[in-house]
């Protein structure tokens, strides 16, 4: 929290005209100590300041001057000079504050003793007995129309005016308010003008203007009922709050006559109580607040209408004792109920209300388990036990008190955290543990050696923490909040090494992350973590990288990403290593997704956390420097499974890896590897394309494309040296991945457009399309360098993605545009396609394609979806998984026509809308659709730029 800075006040410094100060050098006397000297030195000076100090030593000059020192000409003078520089001055500046108030108004006590008062009063006796007239006789008369003003506004409230006796111009102002049928609002914005424009303070009522109060709050009550508006419903409470506050100020004035009138057993307190408890649920929440304040407001109103001897003992009043009692009754789901027993606890004290029901706690905290009730539960039971440690420290001579405030609020938690179902023991641990352990941090030392007692009778199970899992809660709630600190070893002497073990491998995956965010969890990020917690930390991976809990997963990788944090500071590069290590290990050939994955994100947030330094500078930990010709063989290996997220971390950590660490020296591993990358874009296994996309993109990125791919490129590589990820280069390798597969690409579809129904089965080229455009999305289309050579190459990808739709349209613009299996022999399938093809027709109009039907909803297709091992060949999945690449590479290349195509632009435009508009036309597939309107109006976005 920061230092808030003291305001420096501006000094303007003090001046005056030039004739001003030849009257004071000539007034000066030769000693300089007459006030003239002094008023002299004064405005020569250069600091407001010390002007402020010069000023301020007038006055005993003038203290010291005789009684005819006033009738001096050079005083007279002087005093001239300050009356116009202390009306020159700023408002705000302090030298006209101290002029005012040193040298006026001492000025003033001066000349007390003279005949100036009397000889004044003569010369004004005109003006002094005209005065006097008019506070006898014309004030008077005020006074009497202020009086009939209280009853005319109780008259408007009413509506009891009789208009035949209202005076015209009466009428020609405010006819309206005169009327029986005055409107709500005016009704309720003339009550708030007379709460706020009259003076309920003063101490002087009088009858018309209790009336008038009460009156007021009677014509508030009749509108509560009437009025439904929201607007106006916030309005009428703040002006019942108005109102209260007014009775408040009325009744702390000694207004005798209005006590029986608003006290609790009146039936104004009832009315305003009907109002609370009806709008305590409102939906407003402004409204809901208002509420909470015309409470509290009750309850003071009626301490100050009860008798002295009775205010020693508010508790035993019997409104306020039976108004506990109703509260305690209502349903613990009642949110307002929570509020009012929160003003009743500050107002009467805990203690009361604990010998009405000694449980409300626990009643309290059984119902933290619907989140809706949550914070008001929460914040009622902070107001209660705080009261109550108040209350017994006060009483007790000794600490004996902690112990019963202990049976009362800690006893119940514990309860919850071993007994309770899940949702309350979630929202205790977050609010109401907290704020207790703030309220009493040693209280932790007795919640430790409850639940240690317990930990070895109720240890918990798979679906059970027990009170192993409420230990490590408390334990781990305590650090986060400061109470615990590793470096004084405190926290240990409270739980042992096994205990953390055996939390750290519990069957229940939350106290697994409890014990894990104790180790890690700290509200210092300057906390030294200790050897014995990396050692537990790394026990903690040895055993829990395979949770089969998504958001398990996400937050073991969180809290250990703070440890990693931490170790920055601690400087344990052996650690990091150690754990690493333990990571690789993980990673071994067949081991699990959950694993895979796990331990891939964490050695991510690794090599974020000690990113690659520049030059040379020092790090922490660097974790190239883990990384062997094994376990990089590990991270490719990674990209061959069948889990995209996990080929996707798999390839961010490559891509994270300085070039140093990257064991491509041989060109036949090269050469054999981007072979493999080929073969597998054309593999009829939809995830071996997936793979085939990311080695791709790891050659192009890591510039590791063997050189027998082309010459140009052979010798740009040189030219750059190695390890250089320039954009250029990226660029470059990327143009030579795409003409080779282009090259593939354009044998493949010749020969599908001989016999559709081989090339589904032999050479899909959806995984060709696939590399193609995952090498286009990882390049930035925006700022191509190499313009010249990609006109050529956009070209040829634009044709092949049309004679590939061509090929594979008959498909998705079919009758059955949902799949075509092949399930007999050669010959019934291709009758079959043979016959859908003859469907396909081209038609001027789009009515026949109106009848098409959708036979499943598709949004998007999903190659993890496919089933690999089905032995026939699903012939329109792998044409339709062909047409959305193609509409996808036409998307992407969309974006840069117009940089790629300088002079024929507008032409590939009409070409690629043309295009668009005749799938979404004439598809019939849901998808295909989809995609193909989502291109067009890519396209058009092109056009608005």
């Amino acid at each position: 929290m920061g230092v808030k800075k003291k305001k420096q006040t501006q000094v303007t410094l003090l001046t005056i005209c030039h004739p001003d100060l030849e009257t004071l050098r000539s007034l000066a006397d030769v000693e300089g100590k007459n006030l003239a000297s002094l008023l002299l030195r004064c405005v020569q000076l250069t600091d407001g300041v010390s002007q402020i100090h010069y000023v301020k030593q007038i006055v005993p000059l003038l203290e010291k001057a005789n009684k005819n020192g006033m009738c001096d000409p050079t005083v007279r003078s002087c005093l001239d000079i300050l009356a116009g520089i202390y009306l020159s001055l700023n408002l705000k500046n302090p030298l006209k504050k101290v002029l005012a108030r040193k040298v006026i108004d001492n000025l003033s006590s001066c000349m007390e003793n003279f005949d100036l008062g009397r000889t004044s009063v003569n010369n004004l006796l005109e003006n002094v007995l005209h005065f006097l007239r008019k506070s006898l006789i014309e004030i008077s008369e005020e006074n009497r129309q202020v009086l009939c003003f209280h009853a005319c506004i109780s008259s408007l409230l009413l509506g009891s005016v009789d208009c035949a006796s209202v005076p015209a111009w009466l009428l020609n102002c405010c006819g309206d308010l005169c009327c029986p049928d005055v409107s709500q609002s005016a009704l309720l914005f003339l009550c708030q003008g007379t709460l706020t424009m009259l003076d309920w303070q003063d101490g002087r009522m009088g009858p018309s203007r209790e009336a008038l109060l009460l009156d007021t709050v009677h014509v508030l009550f009749t509108l509560s009922s009437q009025i439904k508006e929201s607007t106006l419903e916030m309005f009428l409470s703040r002006i019942l709050v108005c109102w209260t506050n007014s009775a408040i100020h009325v009744l702390e004035s000694s207004s005798p006559s209005l006590k029986d009138s608003l006290n609790g057993n009146s039936s104004i307190v009832r009315r305003l109580l009907e109002y609370v408890y009806t709008h305590w649920e409102h939906p407003l929440d402004a409204l809901r607040h208002q509420t909470k304040i015309i409470f509290r407001n009750i309850l003071q109103m009626h301490q100050l209408t009860i008798e002295e001897p009775e205010k020693s003992d508010l508790a035993a009043d019997h409104f306020i004792l039976e108004l506990t009692e109703s509260l305690l009754r209502l349903e613990w789901h009642s949110k307002g109920k929570y509020t009012c027993l929160g003003c009743l606890v500050e107002y009467i004290g805990i203690e009361h209300i604990l010998a009405l029901a000694k449980t409300v706690p626990s009643q309290i905290l059984e119902v933290m388990g619907d989140q809706s009730l949550v914070p008001y539960a929460s914040d009622l039971l902070e107001t209660m036990f705080k009261n109550h440690k108040s209350c017994l420290k006060s009483q007790a001579v000794d600490n004996t008190w902690i112990d019963k405030w202990h049976e009362t609020w800690v006893s119940p938690l514990l309860f919850i955290l071993c007994e309770g179902n899940l949702d309350q023991k979630s929202y205790v641990i977050d609010y109401y543990l907290p704020k207790l352990l703030n309220c009493n941090p040693d209280s932790l030392s007795y919640m430790v050696k409850i639940l240690q007692t317990s930990a070895d009778a109720k240890t918990g199970s798979y679906d059970s923490r027990g009170a192993l899992g409420a230990l490590m809660a408390c334990l781990r709630t305590a650090r986060a909040h400061g109470h615990l600190q590793s470096a004084t070893d405190a926290w240990r002497d409270l739980v042992s090494s096994e205990r953390i073990k055996q939390g750290l491998i519990h069957q229940h995956c939350q106290v697994r992350i409890d014990t894990l965010g104790l180790l890690c969890e700290s509200n210092r990020s300057t906390e030294i973590v200790s050897t014995e917690e990396m050692q537990w930390i790394q026990f903690f991976i040895t055993y829990n990288l395979n949770s089969q809990s998504p958001g398990v997963r996400q937050q073991i990788c969180s809290l250990l990403k703070k440890v990693k944090f931490l170790i920055i500071k601690c400087r344990k590069a052996n650690f990091m290593s150690s754990i690493c290590s333990s990571l690789f290990e993980a990673l071994f050939p067949g081991s699990s997704y959950p694993t895979r994955f796990s331990a891939l994100t964490i050695l991510g947030s690794v090599a974020d956390v000690f990113p690659v330094p520049e030059g040379h500078v020092q790090t922490v930990y660097q974790l190239s420097h883990d990384i062997d010709v094994g376990r990089f063989q590990t991270l490719m290996e990674c990209l061959t499974g069948t889990f995209e997220e996990v080929k996707i971390l798999a390839f961010d950590l490559l891509m994270k890896l300085p070039k140093t660490v990257v064991q491509f020296q041989d060109s036949e591993k090269l050469q054999g590897l981007f072979q493999a990358a080929l073969e597998l874009s054309t593999s009829t296994k939809p995830y071996d394309c997936v793979t085939a996309s990311y080695l791709l993109n790891f050659l192009i990125w890591q510039n590791a494309l063997p050189s027998s791919l082309s010459p140009h490129l052979k010798t740009h590589w040189v030219a750059c040296g190695d390890g250089d990820k320039s954009a250029a280069v990226v660029e470059n390798n990327t143009l030579m991945v795409i003409k080779c597969l282009l090259e593939n690409l354009e044998e493949e579809i010749s020969q599908a457009e001989n016999s559709l129904l081989q090339a589904a089965a032999s050479f899909p080229m959806y995984g060709r399309v696939h590399c193609i455009t995952g090498a286009l999305q990882k390049l930035s289309l925006n700022s191509l360098q190499l313009v010249s050579e990609w006109r050529p190459v956009v070209e040829k990808l634009i044709m092949m993605s049309y004679r590939l739709s061509a090929v594979v349209s008959p498909v998705i613009q079919s009758s059955s545009p949902e799949g075509l299996i092949p399930m007999d022999t050669d010959a019934e399938s291709a009758s079959r396609l043979q016959t859908i093809l003859n469907e396909i027709q081209p038609r001027d109009t789009n009515d026949y394609f109106n009848q098409a039907k959708i036979l499943k909803e598709c949004d998007s297709f999903d190659l993890e979806d496919l089933n690999a091992s089905m032995p026939s060949i699903d012939a329109s999945t792998e044409i339709k998984g062909s047409i959305y690449k193609v509409y996808i590479v036409i998307r992407l290349l969309s974006f840069s026509i117009n940089r790629i195509f300088i002079f024929d632009f507008v032409l590939k435009v009409k070409e690629i809308g043309a295009y668009f508009k005749q799938h979404l036309l004439q598809s019939r597939h849901r998808g295909a659709f989809e995609l193909a309107y989502t291109g067009f109006v890519k396209l058009t976005e092109i056009l608005n730029r």
